[in-house]
């Protein structure tokens, strides 16, 4: 559904929680934008040993 929203241009920022464990297949999230693009800032990072917290503005058109 996140794409939905990028590619209508309704997502301002982006926050994303990495935890390392491997679980298999999963979704891409920013796969099927169509042939916009869409350029992620770092607004800020958070790393510890259990989990990594990204957060980023969206700038760039889906």
């Amino acid at each position: 559904m996140i794409q939905q929203y990028l590619a209508a241009g309704l997502v301002d920022e982006v926050s994303i929680h990495l935890v390392p464990v491997l679980l298999g297949g999963g979704k891409k999230l920013f796969d099927n934008l169509g042939a916009g693009r869409i350029e992620l800032r770092p607004v800020e990072v958070v790393e510890s040993s259990a989990i990594t917290h990204l957060r980023y503005r969206i700038h760039g058109e889906a």
